[in-house]
């Protein structure tokens, strides 16, 4: 644990996109070492989606940075502004969802995040206990601390006004709900995106209006997926998700560009400004390679999500099947029917190892389909299944299949 309050920030500052102020976070930080109290950190999810790819733990591995500096992390549901439905970085309004969506959304937030943040000092709150409290006079004396030029000084919202896009009462109420926030939880620090930046304004303003000293802010970048250019989205299909196997988690790691892993590793590991200045420096000079670093990314990433043992086998299996061409311990088995002149495209897809024929024809073609290690490499091949016979199927890197014909 770093003690002192200049060692902390530094640490603080690493993987952080902003800080606001860095004056302002010392000044607490040493207040906080020398009266031994831990800082309050808030940060906030509207849970409107169920899984979690590794993009949006940038911000739960910052909570856990100050959780392990000694400080106390509140990790805050919106299910309340969930209702209202956030519009940032939205050219649009955004939905709100209903309340059983929530509910069940919630629900998963916590088995995924406590792989990150210890449970056991991890403050979990949910915004309706306070909000739904709120009368119509409340809402009217909250509106009444913010006024409207400032609120369409918000960049998405001046984006919508200029293309004359409507913008709706509710909206505006979404920043002053995730201020309000800070208020009630007494917030010495709130953690966002760089997109929540505006919202987080808020908060300080109004916790000054509270009488409460203002929370400093720190927000995280928007890390890229495994494609190196786009943010990492599921619909983009360039990402790793919380959720995902051992084996797909680590592949995909596997699949990030040389640059880009030392910002996963940056942003997704607890390595220190030090080490990682040392980690580049020795890839730069070829004291080490590029891919055994990157084979550690990927143990680090699934012995976080899934645990030690995990992380072990996951690089155990990948040097056996590609560098020592051996092949995985959890082969998928398919029972098949004895026939004869089988097309080994039809075939293919029959056992899943793809999707379609021309898929099949394609991956033949390209001779990344094997059987038993031999390869294929005519698409019409006609295949004979004898019963009792067996044999292992390849198709790519990293698709096989074990078929028992009966």
């Amino acid at each position: 644990m770093f003690r002192d309050p200049e060692e902390q920030l530094k640490q603080l500052k690493k993987g952080s996109a902003e800080i606001i102020s860095d004056a302002e976070l010392l000044a607490k930080l040493r207040k906080s070492f020398k009266e031994g109290k831990p800082l309050r950190i808030k940060a906030g999810f509207d849970p409107n989606r169920p899984d979690l790819h590794v993009g949006h733990t940038v911000l739960i591995n910052k909570m856990r940075q100050f959780q392990q500096l000694g400080h106390h992390v509140i990790f805050l549901i919106g299910d309340f502004t969930a209702m209202i439905g956030d519009p940032t970085g939205k050219n649009e309004a955004r939905p709100p969802l209903t309340e059983a969506a929530i509910q069940e959304n919630a629900k998963t937030y916590a088995d995924q995040v406590f792989k990150i943040l210890d449970k056991d000092k991890t403050e979990v709150a949910y915004n309706s206990k306070w909000m739904m409290k709120f009368t119509p006079a409340d809402f009217i004396r909250l509106a009444s601390q913010y006024t409207v030029a400032r609120m369409i000084e918000r960049d998405d919202f001046t984006k919508r006004l200029k293309a004359g896009t409507p913008i709706h009462m509710h909206e505006l109420l979404y920043p002053l709900v995730q201020g309000y926030d800070s208020v009630a939880l007494k917030a010495d620090v709130e953690l966002g995106g760089t997109d929540q930046k505006f919202n987080l304004l808020v908060g300080r303003e109004l916790q000054k209006s509270a009488g409460q000293e203002p929370q400093c802010i720190l927000t995280t970048p928007i890390l890229e997926g495994l494609d190196g250019v786009q943010k990492m989205s599921k619909s983009l299909d360039n990402y790793i998700g919380v959720e995902d196997s051992p084996r797909d988690m680590f592949g995909k790691s596997m699949r990030v560009s040389d640059e880009l892993m030392f910002r996963f590793y940056e942003l997704l590991t607890d390595i220190t400004v030090e080490d990682l200045a040392a980690l580049r420096a020795d890839v730069k000079s070829g004291a080490k390679h590029p891919r055994a670093v990157k084979v550690e990314l990927g143990r680090i990433l699934v012995e976080r999500f899934h645990g030690a043992a995990a992380g072990v086998n996951a690089v155990a299996e990948f040097d056996r099947i590609f560098v020592d061409k051996g092949l995985p311990d959890d082969i998928p088995e398919k029972s098949v029917a004895a026939g004869l002149g089988v097309g080994v495209c039809k075939f293919m897809v029959d056992v899943g190892l793809a999707t379609t024929n021309s898929e099949a024809r394609r991956l033949i073609e390209g001779k990344a389909v094997e059987r038993d290690g031999e390869k294929l490499t005519d698409p019409q091949l006609k295949i004979d299944l004898k019963s009792g016979e067996k044999f292992i199927l390849k198709a790519g890197k990293k698709k096989f299949v074990r078929v028992q014909v009966v």
